[in-house]
């Protein structure tokens, strides 16, 4: 168990998408993560890159409509057994923390989609992207299906708060675009070992850590006491989707997420401070 307590969930910023229409590329080891994501931080369409009309045809994926009612029928009990729920759990549960430790904080949406998506502001992208968030229209987009690859694929974890953790990095790059630090890493390049694009990703792996620390703390915390078994699994998904990990190169010249041992450590250094200001990559000396 994740979640504690029962009752249901906020889902109004949460929405079904997608469901198929166009084809699916094969994630590759992950190499569709890495460059869709950067595609989209960088004002660039997902799609474009990878080909998103192309690839492999792929079997009619989850309606809307069922995803939606899904969606809407999510409860905190639920959360701890049902993947979609889970998310929605987690969105509402970074909702209760980020505004404790961020003036000014603003929800984003949370669109959780099959087969494919057309977002407000990054174009168009299949599941082969991974989870994303957009910055032209403040939404963070998730295919339930990565986690299967996560696991089964890549080697990451299929624990509850390593799954939780991903949605929380997509939620940390919220936190940047509502920063203007998106900008900043815009100016720092897309590629490269100290590029703006892994001090971003390794930051919002470090704001994940934060959300970690204080999801369990308090009496109306919705994330029963953190373990560190459960700490482990999110380490393991850490390691498992570093540059490094997923090219099986050590030359960072193409990195845009850093390494394993780097996304281990900015996400433990964000749970062990529980301080977003810890969080500072494009300060830090070394990375």
């Amino acid at each position: 168990m994740t979640f504690q307590g029962d009752g249901p969930l906020d889902t109004s910023g949460v929405s079904g998408g997608g469901g198929g229409g166009r084809g699916r590329i094969a994630l590759g080891g992950g190499a569709g993560l890495i460059v869709a994501i950067v595609a989209v931080l960088f004002g660039v369409n997902p799609g474009d890159i990878l080909g998103g009309d192309g690839g492999t045809a792929a079997p009619q994926g989850t309606s809307n409509q069922a995803i939606q009612q899904q969606i809407d029928s999510c409860t905190i009990a639920k959360a701890n057994t049902d993947t979609i729920c889970r998310i929605v759990a987690t969105t509402n549960s970074l909702d209760e923390v980020w505004p404790t430790l961020m003036q000014g904080y603003t929800k984003p949406k949370t669109v959780i989609f099959s087969d494919a998506v057309s977002t407000g502001g990054c174009g168009s992208a299949t599941s082969s992207v991974g989870p994303f968030y957009c910055p032209g229209d403040r939404t963070a987009y998730f295919d339930p299906t990565f986690f299967t690859t996560l696991s089964d694929q890549l080697g990451g974890s299929n624990g509850p708060l390593a799954q939780e953790y991903v949605v929380a990095h997509e939620f940390g790059h919220h936190v940047q675009n509502l920063m203007g630090t998106m900008e900043e890493a815009q100016r720092l390049g897309s590629r490269g070992a100290t590029s703006g694009s892994v001090r971003l990703e390794l930051q919002a792996d470090c704001y994940a850590g934060v959300w970690a620390e204080h999801a369990d703390k308090g009496p109306d915390a919705m994330l029963a006491p953190i373990s560190q078994e459960q700490i482990s699994e999110v380490i393991q998904t850490a390691k498992a989707i570093g540059d490094d990990t997923l090219s099986g190169r050590n030359d960072s010249e193409g990195w845009t997420h850093g390494s394993s041992a780097q996304r281990v450590r900015w996400f433990q250094t964000g749970y062990r401070t529980g301080d977003p200001a810890s969080c500072d990559t494009f300060s830090a000396r070394s990375l």
